[in-house]
């Protein structure tokens, strides 16, 4: 795989079967970074998308809550490289025209180049949000969502929400995210989360029940469900 990705940079196949025998010899940062190279490639890719979901659980059960800090650096995929890998996936072999299922940009401003610009402002608003300034970051990630509707731009901006006590926006954001991802764990315990300060103990107490049938073992999850029974 490495000898192909040498050939062709960002090639999909050897992508996910790197991804795939990385998963297999349980070095789960390694799989993770190539699971979320192919969907900057691909957003449509399944295997990747359930790849990204599992290493994410793998990671959670072996480094904890802050697994991602651990992660080696994710590849920024370059436009040119896109859209080579996004026409083949689109079904139509030989066509010269984006996938007609890709994410909503202007008709003249190119799939890829609408991704890519979406991938900066979310990133923007990562920066902004270490910095504290979670306002900026909002607007960061909102721009950023009318470019593409992501599942971890709605759960960031949520994060941001909940720090500016705008509970009702907070859940909006995770729902949102449930909707693209319906098992997201991120967004399940922030919407929890909101909805206990919004004193909806019994919607937050549903999400948290959601969160821990797929991580029985979530800290913080499990640190939430004893306050909600407490309250």
């Amino acid at each position: 795989c490495r000898s192909a990705l040498d050939l062709v940079p960002f090639g999909v196949k050897p992508l996910l079967r790197r991804a795939v025998a990385y998963e297999a010899l349980e070095r789960y940062q390694l799989a993770y970074v190539d699971y979320k190279t192919v969907l900057q490639v691909d957003r449509s890719i399944q295997a990747a998308h359930d790849g990204v979901n599992r290493m994410t659980k793998a990671l959670l059960e072996k480094d904890g809550v802050n697994w991602r800090q651990k992660l080696p650096p994710i590849p920024t995929v370059p436009v040119s490289a896109q859209m080579r890998w996004s026409l083949p996936s689109a079904g139509a072999p030989g066509a010269n025209t984006p996938p007609a299922a890709a994410p909503q940009g202007g008709p003249g401003e190119s799939t890829a180049a609408g991704t890519e610009r979406a991938r900066t402002l979310k990133e923007e608003g990562n920066e902004l949000v270490k910095k504290g300034n979670h306002k900026e970051a909002v607007e960061k990630y909102s721009e950023s969502l009318k470019l593409n509707q992501e599942c971890a731009t709605y759960t960031n901006r949520a994060l941001c929400y909940l720090t500016l006590k705008q509970y009702k926006e907070a859940v909006q954001d995770c729902t949102e995210a449930l909707k693209l991802d319906p098992k997201n764990i991120k967004a399940l315990y922030r919407r929890a989360q909101a909805l206990k300060e919004l004193k909806d103990y019994k919607s937050s107490l549903a999400d948290i029940k959601s969160l821990l049938k797929t991580e029985p073992k979530n800290t913080a999850a499990l640190r939430l469900l004893q306050e909600l029974n407490r309250a």
